[in-house]
């Protein structure tokens, strides 16, 4: 009997495309969080691109908006020439999710007191809708579209979004307001889930971002 060969791998789908790389998501890096979320994002294997100038945003596929201040972040933006080519970025098809000031940052209309905003997310939203510093705290909610368990919530001086429009899936709620929002290739979320060790929300965002591409 003759030697038996030694075994060779097939590939079993000839001539198939190789898997498309993972999405390009990036980080505001003005002020506020960002850290933690390129790091939400480093332990779901995507790469967290900093951005703090226009130029950084080629390239993406979807952008976080962290939370902190948002009349600061704002300012910021408009100092670094960033307000306006955000817009376009969403404009030719990225994603945009915002957590807390950045959510307050896409809103439609901005009250409590009154403040400019992207308006990419047709949303009205009051800043410190649920009380100052003192009053920040922790739950949970659920949310269908991510399942069991509930959703980890950390507010801080959060936002209360007071109205929604009619393209606008409310997926999670708190105290009966939503908290949990998405309109198309925008997310939005009055809470921090860059605080939590679950990292659902960035895998579903980082999903979105990879269909809108």
């Amino acid at each position: 009997m003759g030697a038996i060969p030694e075994a060779t791998t097939v590939d079993p789908r000839p001539g198939s495309a190789p898997s498309p790389a993972p999405p390009r998501i990036g980080v505001l890096a003005l002020q506020g969080s960002f850290a933690l979320h390129a790091a939400a994002l480093r332990r779901l294997g995507i790469e967290a691109v900093e951005v703090r100038r226009a130029a950084a945003l080629a390239g993406l596929d979807g952008l976080i908006i962290p939370g902190g201040e948002s009349s600061t972040m704002l300012k910021f933006l408009l100092e670094e020439d960033l307000f306006d080519p955000l817009l376009a970025f969403h404009r030719a098809g990225g994603a945009l999710y915002g957590t807390c000031a950045g959510a307050i940052l896409l809103a439609r209309t901005v009250e409590n007191p009154a403040q400019e905003s992207l308006g990419v997310l047709d949303i009205e939203i009051q800043r410190n809708g649920y009380g100052r510093q003192l009053e920040s705290h922790v739950g949970a909610c659920s949310c269908s579209e991510l399942g069991e368990p509930d959703l980890p919530l950390v507010m801080i001086r959060g936002p209360v979004i007071s109205e929604t429009g009619p393209r606008v899936e409310v997926l999670a709620e708190w105290r009966g307001q939503p908290a949990f929002v998405r309109e198309g290739r925008v997310l939005a979320t009055t809470f921090h889930p860059e605080l939590t060790d679950d990292t659902r929300i960035h895998a579903y965002f980082v999903e979105i971002a990879a269909e809108a591409r």
